[in-house]
């Protein structure tokens, strides 16, 4: 699958672009809608448009996917200057929501423009981004990899730093089978930010990095001796490893049953780490869970 890499660099690439008004609609009103836009009207011709056009980029570039920024020359593509009755270039408008939220017109000050971004950026609709989030992640649960690898770039285009938009990428890649790049989004999240899909692919990455590479030895070691525990627990940390949850549950549910205490609970330790690899809302984690509680006050 390419889409991930695809939605990832398509994001990059359209931070800036030249607007027309064919594209006005997309380009700005919708995007707008999930992520602030700021339109220059400017022209060839003009001189403080060539000053001014820079400076927005630079304060744009340095706010990290927050804002996006659409050049229009209006001596080709008059139609929305004229309806935003911009009477001198360069004209500066801000969109949030689908609808114009500030402006200003003329040069300015870089400091002033800077700040002009600044206060932008915080204006990104919560209420889309939170639609963006629920459905990553219904796309994720219908394995819908690609519609959700599209649905948290946006947010992080928005907020490179959101921990539920990162969680979410994050397991995308590791269901396609990218662990390494799974990884390296994960340690993209703040210091310290907790999030349950953070934690189950740091703990399914962990279960990798830990487990035997083969499992046919120990398969053969229990089907000669059911109750060697070393081969089963050996067998469940490979399943693990290889993102078999059911399976390595199983194993480490029957060796709680067998002895509970055995080697200092490796058994329940190793499957409370299965449970949160699989997903604390998996059928894995609640059915397993019920068996260990039955276990246990048995």
């Amino acid at each position: 699958m390419t889409l991930i890499g695809e939605t990832s660099a398509n994001a990059a690439a359209d931070l800036i672009k030249d607007g027309t008004d064919q594209g006005f609609m997309a380009d700005v009103i919708e995007t707008s809608k999930t992520t602030p836009v700021i339109v220059d009207f400017w022209a060839p011709w003009c001189g403080p448009c060539k000053q001014l056009g820079p400076a927005i980029e630079r304060a744009v570039q340095a706010a990290k996917g927050k804002v996006k920024l659409v050049k229009i020359d209006i001596d080709k593509h008059p139609q929305f200057a004229g309806q935003l009755r911009v009477q001198s270039i360069p004209a500066v408008f801000a969109f949030v929501g689908g609808r114009p939220v500030d402006a200003f017109t003329g040069a300015l000050p870089e400091s002033q423009i800077k700040a002009f971004v600044d206060k932008l950026a915080a204006q990104a609709p919560a209420d889309a981004v939170d639609e963006l989030l629920t459905l990553g992640k219904e796309s994720l649960e219908v394995g819908d990899l690609g519609g959700a690898a599209q649905a948290f770039a946006q947010v992080l285009q928005a907020d490179p730093e959101n921990v539920k938009a990162l969680g979410g990428m994050a397991r995308v890649y590791l269901e396609n089978g990218d662990a390494e790049r799974a990884g390296e989004i994960a340690d993209m999240a703040p210091a310290g930010a907790k999030n349950a899909d953070l934690d189950s692919v740091r703990a399914a990455l962990a279960l990798a990095a830990a487990a035997p590479s083969d499992t046919a030895a120990f398969e053969q070691r229990l089907a000669a001796d059911p109750t060697d525990m070393d081969a089963r627990l050996e067998l469940a940390k490979a399943l693990a490893g290889r993102g078999q949850w059911q399976a390595a549950a199983d194993h480490l549910l029957a060796l709680i049953e067998q002895d509970r205490t055995w080697n200092d609970e490796a058994a329940r330790k190793q499957l409370l780490i299965v449970f949160e690899a699989a997903g604390a809302a998996s059928e894995v984690a609640r059915s397993g869970r019920r068996r260990l509680s039955s276990i246990l006050f048995s």
